[in-house]
């Protein structure tokens, strides 16, 4: 029981957010049909629903002449604009397009489709904003503003899968095969729209995208007990640690939530997914100059990182305007590298794709404040 204010006690009571409107993604095939069925349709309308919007990539309730148009309108009501277009940049020759979103409420967020010869990966944002204050980074400098919904994460993939399959994107007409959980904000910090959002783009059509599970990687700063709640999901996602350092005293600064979970018990967490799951866990590690970049710290991670079923994923830093912090020499790049490799770690350095397009996750947010 909650314990009345003593007199003159001051009291703060969290305002209350209003939430976006009620989409068909946000929603279990189940609770489709029973919404449908609340609407005064037929529970089969949520079927036929489901794959225009999940199968055929159909856009509004209008296009799907194959249902009554009164059923039509009456079925739009669960099929809300959630994310509005506010500016597009391209680069690579129109392959890596970048989109900023404002969602109901004004608030921002972006995501980036990047095509590639033999793929095309999504990346979307699960928040909007970041709480994790990480400082080299653009999004953890704005802050949180609240988490997204379900729906709002996975209509930043089927946008990108509506583009692609119009042949939007050089290369003629394809379908998004990746999708990264690295836009703005911590995807663990948003547990249960993330989880949704998984199944709604793996589940095979009606009920998603059907897009592969192990084409799917869900990123954390080191939530260790979401870590733990995600390898009993039974979802075979790549699980990706921004780790950024190998030793707590510089994580505990590059990376704040390591004053609550230090590097051992993140690494422990990890390593207990990947024996559950049998899915190899990536380490994403950027490299900024003279903070993280030295051998000896390389050899720490090489230690730390040796026969497990692992691999490091490092990244250039892509500086944000005004940042003391930058991308490593390409010298200490290369010898961080090296060293990893000697200690016979899996190591990969990250395409730098979007660079010139505010790549950063947060940058192109902060350029275009709301009014």
């Amino acid at each position: 029981m909650t314990e009345a204010p003593k007199a003159g006690q001051l009291t703060f009571v969290a305002p209350r957010r209003a939430k976006p409107q009620r989409h068909l993604a946000d929603l279990t095939m189940a609770e489709r049909r029973a919404a449908v069925v609340e609407l005064g349709e037929k529970a089969f309308r949520a079927d036929q629903l489901s794959r225009h919007y999940f199968g055929k990539l159909t856009e509004t309730a209008d296009e799907m002449t194959d249902l009554p148009a009164a059923s039509r309108e009456v079925l739009a009501q669960l099929m809300p604009d959630l994310l509005t277009p506010v500016r597009e940049i391209t680069c690579d020759d129109g392959t890596t397009r970048k989109t900023l979103w404002k969602l109901f409420d004004g608030s921002l967020v972006e995501s980036v489709l990047m095509r590639y010869p033999d793929r095309a990966t999504i990346c979307v944002s699960s928040q909007a904003g970041c709480g994790m204050n990480c400082p080299f980074c653009a999004t953890g400098q704005a802050g949180l503003t609240r988490n997204m919904s379900t729906a709002e994460i996975v209509g930043q993939v089927v946008a990108g899968a509506r583009t692609l399959a119009r042949g939007e994107v050089p290369g003629g007409p394809g379908r998004v095969n990746n999708i990264v959980f690295m836009g703005m904000g911590e995807p663990m910090a948003n547990y249960k729209a993330v989880i949704g959002a998984v199944h709604r783009m793996v589940d095979p059509s009606p009920e998603g995208l059907g897009i592969s599970a192990r084409g799917v990687t869900v990123s954390t700063v080191g939530l260790v007990p979401a870590i733990e709640k995600l390898s009993n999901e039974g979802l075979p996602v790549t699980l990706a640690v921004s780790l950024h350092a190998p030793d707590d005293e510089l994580r505990d600064t590059l990376v704040p939530i390591n004053t609550r979970w230090k590097v051992a018990e993140v690494l422990d967490a990890a390593w207990a997914y990947a024996a559950k799951t049998k899915r190899r866990v990536s380490i994403e590690y950027a490299l900024i100059k003279d903070i993280n970049d030295q051998e000896w710290r390389a050899d720490l991670l090489g230690r730390l990182l040796k026969n497990k079923l692992v691999h490091v994923n490092l990244i250039p830093l892509n500086p944000t305007p005004g940042s003391k912090w930058t991308a490593s020499r390409p010298e200490d790049e290369r010898a961080f590298v090296r060293r990893l490799e000697f200690h016979g770690v899996p190591v990969t350095v990250r395409d730098t794709r979007g660079r010139e397009i505010d790549g950063a996750c947060g940058q192109l947010a902060a350029a275009n404040p709301t009014s």
